[in-house]
């Protein structure tokens, strides 16, 4: 039988909590950008790149913590994996905003905000559940509403790749476009790779 110390301080979990929030705010900022007119631009996507700042800043110091730390609340594998995957989302969304910027691309594809919107509620759910890893095993309707939400981001994304090669646009401009949509793609996989971790934490809790 396995003999698991808890610590009495709760900083994991606050750790976590603020990523979380980290996570929200940046997806609230994606959604203004991807919304706003090229004039507001470059205001949002610099605080974009704050929020990338502070999330590393925040992930760092999980790391920071576990490696000081003599007993962890759970696996040190799954805290590494889980600060990573929440890393991830963050990257991706920033990403997103990132090759609006670079690529100079003007009027968005329409239909986007849909799969911005699918990671906002991500994003949401997922700062919900950080103060609650605790008893992860509470969280199930939060992974399963996470992948269900990935699964129509997937949806919007074909809908969306379709638009652009049905003859509508430039090679350049398609170009341009599908890496904006495949990053957003991405983000919102990330949001469910970080479910899929708490989900294996909840089995190892069990």
């Amino acid at each position: 039988m396995r003999l698991r110390l808890t610590p009495r301080d709760d900083s994991f979990y606050e750790l976590f909590a603020a990523i979380g929030r980290i996570l929200v705010d940046a997806a609230t900022v994606l959604a203004q950008f991807l919304g706003s007119g090229q004039h507001e631009r470059a205001e949002l996507a610099e605080r974009m790149q704050e929020l990338e700042h502070a999330g590393d800043d925040a992930t760092h110091a999980v790391l920071r913590r576990v490696n000081s730390s003599f007993v962890t609340p759970f696996d040190r594998e799954d805290i590494y994996t889980l600060a990573s995957r929440l890393d991830d989302c963050l990257d991706e969304m920033h990403a997103a905003v990132d090759l609006v910027v670079i690529y100079r691309v003007g009027d968005l594809l329409p239909g986007l905000s849909d799969v911005v919107q699918v990671l906002v509620r991500q994003a949401e759910l997922t700062a919900a559940a950080m103060p609650r890893l605790r008893s992860p095993q509470g969280l199930t309707d939060y992974w399963v509403e996470v992948s269900r939400l990935e699964n129509q981001a997937d949806a919007v994304r074909r809908r969306l790749l379709g638009r652009l090669f049905d003859g509508s646009y430039a090679t350049l401009e398609i170009m341009k476009h599908k890496e904006v949509v495949e990053a957003l793609d991405r983000a919102a996989d990330a949001f469910e790779h970080v479910a899929q971790t708490v989900e294996t934490m909840a089995l190892k809790e069990s």
